[in-house]
């Protein structure tokens, strides 16, 4: 394609979305401003069109997201890249929509670089995105011709990000695949227990488990435990998420993993909101359920975790543990090893499967 006009530069750009994050802030803190009523219409439609999206996951993507999208973070972020002298190309963006804002990182690498970003949202998340590009546009008028949005077939584009299942992964690939691409296929999430933890930590990792019900790939849906664990701690520290069951949508998937567990004559462990059963082929797991399998000692283990690193986003470990796993899996950009409670708390150079977006980006100028 020619050359674009994008008549933003790097500090506009900053400063645009600065002040986006700044409005978010300001919403959570119950400030009115006159961006409120278009915020809270956001969210609202978000929900309705998407029941998981609660009140307390979307105040959560708000609430990360005001942070991330500050001056300071901006600042850092990009200071480590040579962002001048960008000749600007159409990036095709699909996003997923299992998350609220899950496609949003990449949305933005692609405005902060200075390319035009082509925003294909998932229809389960389609409000968000266009909300946030708003609030910042709204400050500079000129970035909005730095995104489009595109509900039909692809075309006119330089390169794709795309996120999908392994399923849509290998669609990605056949028609993308002649064009400059990084391509996201399923990633899953697990935590590493040594039977020393505490409680407060079995609680925080209580939010890796639980945030977004689990369906995000850093959500843990796996655990690694030695042999002869005591699941008692565990599930102490689960306890504390009990309301989830009065969820709906939540208890009927319960219900089902149970029926269905039962009849396969699975041995489960279950607290009533939460089934856990014993798993070796597979870190994946339904809504309300968890695999777990056990390790005979730590560099086994973080040989393993090496060796599948292609499947896993985060690994959740403390102490001795998170030392020898992050020993081992050396220059492996991903999984990330995060302590108890931060896998849904990424940075903004927290790169989705270890892959440098913003790198990506660069090459195409």
């Amino acid at each position: 394609m020619s050359s674009l006009a994008i008549n933003t530069t790097l500090k506009d750009r900053i400063y645009a979305f600065a002040k986006a994050g700044s409005l978010l802030s300001s919403y959570l803190h119950k400030e009115l401003t006159d961006s409120t009523a278009l915020i809270e219409a956001a969210l609202h439609k978000a929900q309705a069109k998407n029941s998981w999206f609660t009140d307390d996951n979307l105040y959560h993507a708000m609430e990360q997201w005001s942070q991330a999208l500050s001056l300071e973070e901006l600042n850092k972020w990009t200071a480590s890249y040579h962002l001048d002298n960008i000749s600007p190309k159409t990036v095709a963006v699909i996003t997923a929509g299992n998350i609220p804002l899950v496609g949003f990182h990449d949305v933005l690498s692609v405005i902060i670089t200075g390319h035009h970003a082509m925003i294909k949202n998932s229809s389960n998340d389609d409000v968000l995105t266009p909300m946030l590009l708003q609030l910042a546009t709204e400050h500079v008028p000129e970035l909005s011709q730095s995104y489009s949005y595109n509900d039909g077939r692809l075309t006119g584009y330089d390169a794709v990000i795309a996120t999908g299942s392994n399923n849509t992964a290998r669609y990605f690939e056949y028609y993308f695949g002649s064009k400059p691409h990084i391509i996201r296929k399923n990633r899953n999430s697990i935590a590493v227990l040594t039977g020393t933890e505490t409680l407060e930590q079995m609680k925080a990792l209580s939010k890796d488990v639980f945030q977004y019900f689990g369906l995000g790939c850093r959500s843990v849906s796996h655990l690694k435990v030695p042999k002869d664990y005591n699941f008692d701690l565990f599930f102490n520290g689960m306890f504390v998420q009990k309301e989830l069951i009065k969820n709906e949508k939540y208890l009927n998937n319960y219900d089902y993993n149970k029926a269905v567990y039962l009849m396969s004559d699975f041995n489960l462990l279950d607290n009533e909101f939460l089934l856990i059963k014993e798993e070796n082929n597979s870190y994946t797991s339904p809504i309300a359920a968890l695999g777990y399998s056990y390790y005979e000692n730590i560099e086994e283990l973080a040989q393993q975790i090496k060796n599948d690193a292609d499947h896993l986003q985060c690994v959740v470990a403390q102490g001795t543990a998170s030392q020898v796993i992050k020993k081992e899996l050396g220059e492996v950009k991903a999984p990330a090893v995060v302590d108890f409670g931060k896998t849904q708390c990424p940075m903004l150079n927290d790169y989705a499967d270890g892959v440098d977006t913003v790198d990506f980006l660069l090459t195409l100028s």
